[in-house]
């Protein structure tokens, strides 16, 4: 088979595709064909050096994707059925062998290309509106990155829980993206606490969603007195450290969030997708796919969503 590897960290052009042997496929495991593999900022910082990875180069990356079943020996999934994964290594490949509690059925009605787009986004929206701050009808939230893979679902399901989007994105494009995605006002980063004060008549909004780290103090400002701050990344940077007075000065709330916390099985794992495809389905959540780039030029890809003027998912796809 055919994978996109690298033997050295650095920028894409460590990235070659080339042959090398399949994987081995263990009891409890799938063999799936890969047709399309989600690209994430976490592929960029392993590529780098940055992240912990898991084994020794040559190194395969991607943890996302979906494809067909060629190979399996477990009940539960058949040979031919189309599934997708959102936390399995080694993506970037032809062939990935997945454990079969991370698979998710795809139904018939969503393309391979589209579950491929969702998973991994759209469950950390899903887990941000239901399990980190629950939006309640009326609130209003700030949504960093809006115009980013997550931002634009994350806004999306907010709308659709009855709350009312505030987007922070870094170019105009990234800000029309976001308001057609249901935002009510769309801000770029300058002076954005000040105005985003203004547009809640100086109170403040409910909940500030932060993936990018360095802006965490003046989500903190930004917020309403007894306000909520959800800190689920940090793309530009660490943030730095908060002293505990500002939380309780103004009564702030500050959670993490973590994916992996919440998906604590494959019945978990597989409901919370299932309602994400619903939604698809019936038109209440739309996927945005930035570009399809073959994943022999995945140093292009990589290049492209470093150079942050993609808007919405980058995918990895093969035939």
């Amino acid at each position: 088979m055919h994978a996109l590897i690298f033997d050295r960290f650095g920028d894409p052009d460590v990235l070659t595709w080339r042959e090398t042997s399949g994987p081995q496929v263990p009891p409890g495991y799938a063999l799936v064909e890969i047709r399309s593999a989600g690209l994430n900022f976490a592929d960029i910082y392993r590529r780098r050096g940055n992240y912990h990875m898991d084994a020794s180069p040559p190194w395969i990356l991607g943890y996302e994707g979906a494809g067909t079943i060629v190979a399996i020996d477990e009940p539960g999934f058949a040979i031919g059925d189309r599934v997708a994964f959102a936390d399995s290594p080694r993506a970037n490949a032809e062939l990935v062998a997945v454990p079969m509690e991370k698979l998710v059925p795809v139904p018939a009605e969503i393309s391979l290309d589209d579950a491929a787009a969702v998973l991994l986004q759209g469950l950390t929206a899903h887990y941000l509106v239901h399990d980190s701050h629950a939006i309640a009808t009326g609130e209003t939230a700030v949504v960093h990155a809006a115009g980013g893979g997550v931002g634009l679902l994350l806004t999306q399901l907010i709308v659709a829980a009855g709350g009312r989007v505030i987007a922070l994105a870094s170019s105009r494009p990234k800000q029309d993206a976001a308001r057609a995605m249901g935002a009510a006002e769309a801000l770029g980063y300058d002076d954005w606490v000040a105005n985003v004060r203004g547009l809640t008549g100086g109170r403040g909004p409910d909940v500030i969603y932060d993936s990018i780290g360095s802006t965490l103090v003046d989500s903190l400002a930004a917020a309403r007195t007894g306000g909520h701050v959800v800190f689920y990344g940090f793309s530009n940077g660490d943030p730095p450290a908060i002293d505990p007075r500002m939380l309780m000065d103004r009564s702030l709330t500050l959670t993490g969030g973590d994916l992996w916390n919440v998906l604590t099985g494959p019945d978990v794992r597989r409901q919370r997708a299932a309602q994400l495809f619903s939604m698809m389905r019936d038109g209440r959540l739309v996927v945005t796919i930035g570009a399809r780039v073959p994943m022999a030029e995945g140093a292009r890809a990589h290049r492209m969503l470093e150079g942050r003027g993609v808007i919405g998912k980058v995918l990895l796809t093969l035939g």
